[in-house]
């Protein structure tokens, strides 16, 4: 049985039962699928350990990151997709290791009327989304390259808790829209400036890696 310990005082003990009870536990390891574009979504996940980058393909068939899912936290997308039987507008992987549980479709009506928890939890977790995607175009608009680099850093550090990035650079361009050659680039005028050293497929982000860049 799941273990949902973690969600006392934040859903009724009748739901935690029920929640018990339908999800489906699943767990991924670091590069697992978790969901893919044009499939059918049967049940919305909620995060329990481990971290979740979700995908959306643009017009043009290039892959942007929308947001990081963490624990405790879920997909609206995938609700939405649930709810309306429509086929997957996102990927979802695994960044590292993942523990999720998964609530039926047929769940996810009933509780909204069942029990005002999940509703403020579906709500707040549509918003917490829609404020994730406001921040990333407002970074891709008005933002340069290099302070959405420090950024998405500062995001990777905050998500695993370790001032160790695991990612290539090749990742990293692909997560920001850009080429390797560019990012590879801009992390070595980082490194130059004592705020990374680079290591192969990992970045170790120094103590004053917050301080801004002197002019």
């Amino acid at each position: 049985m799941v273990n949902l310990e973690q969600f006392k005082g934040v859903f009724e003990p009748a739901l935690l039962q029920e929640m018990e009870q339908f999800g489906i536990h699943q767990t991924y390891k670091e590069g697992d699928l978790v969901m893919d574009y044009g499939k059918y979504i049967r049940m919305m996940p909620i995060v329990l350990k481990g971290t979740v980058k979700v995908y959306r393909l643009d017009e043009n068939n290039n892959e942007i990151l929308l947001y990081y899912l963490s624990s405790n936290e879920s997909c609206s997308m995938a609700y939405s997709c649930c709810v309306e039987a429509k086929k997957s507008e996102v990927k979802a992987i695994a960044e590292d290791n993942v523990e999720l549980i998964g609530i039926p479709h047929i769940k996810l009506d009933e509780w909204l009327c069942k029990y005002p928890s999940w509703k403020n939890y579906v709500m707040r977790s549509f918003n917490e989304r829609f404020i994730e995607l406001l921040k990333s175009i407002e970074s891709i608009a008005f933002h340069k390259l290099d302070e959405r680099l420090i950024a998405y850093l500062k995001e990777k550090k905050r998500l695993s808790g370790s001032n160790v990035v695991k990612a290539s650079h090749h990742t990293i361009a692909d997560e920001l829209a850009t080429s390797r050659v560019v990012i590879s680039r801009l992390l070595k005028q980082l490194e130059n400036s004592n705020k990374i050293i680079l290591y192969r497929n990992e970045i170790k982000l120094m103590p004053d890696f917050d301080k801004p860049l002197e002019k």
